[in-house]
């Protein structure tokens, strides 16, 4: 029998960082760390464009993430500072993969890239996903010329398993995408 996925509400990635879920709060700066960070974000991720700078728009993908949570399909958090207030990534938990496997996808804000903060979340994440009940593989994917996403499951142990050809959704990606693997806990 499967049980419930419960990853925690916060995270501690160091003395400085933390993750915590999102919240409809979190909308004004999650839209405005995604319109700062715009230019450095289209050329991979495809819904990288002025609604998504939209504080509106935002607080209305906030507002869902709670059901989301409780059909255990998506945990969404925020990456910040001791200090709360400001968004520098995001980072989620999936289940879209399938049963026993989580995927973990991820953006920082172009301001923070270069510091490891982003490796430094992932790696938490890697941990608490490895912690949760019956989950058997955790999954990083990126295009094959994302080399700064790539870095990050490759400096963390995970595997390369596959890159299968698809079409591109984004104007950097070559439609090469990467799976990472790392076994989970169970």
């Amino acid at each position: 029998m499967t049980k419930t996925l419960d990853p925690p509400a916060g995270i501690e990635v160091g003395d400085d960082l933390h993750l915590r879920l999102f919240e409809e709060r979190d909308a004004e700066e999650v839209a405005r760390a995604v319109g700062e960070s715009l230019e450095h974000l289209k050329p991979w991720m495809p819904w990288a464009d002025a609604q998504s700078a939209d504080p509106a728009f935002q607080r209305e993908r906030l507002r869902k993430l709670p059901g989301l949570a409780r059909r255990q399909e998506e945990w969404q958090y925020g990456l910040f500072g001791s200090d709360d207030a400001r968004v520098l990534g995001s980072f989620g938990l999936m289940t879209r993969r399938g049963p026993g496997t989580l995927e973990i996808g991820y953006w920082l804000h172009v301001d923070v890239t270069g510091r490891g903060y982003a490796t430094r979340a992932v790696d938490a994440l890697t941990v608490v996903a490895c912690t949760l009940p019956d989950v058997r593989q955790v999954l990083i994917f990126c295009d094959e010329a994302n080399d700064s996403s790539a870095a990050i499951p490759r400096r963390l142990g995970y595997k390369l398993v596959r890159v299968d050809s698809r079409i591109a959704e984004a104007p950097g990606e070559t439609g090469r995408q990467m799976m990472w693997a790392r076994p989970g806990g169970t």
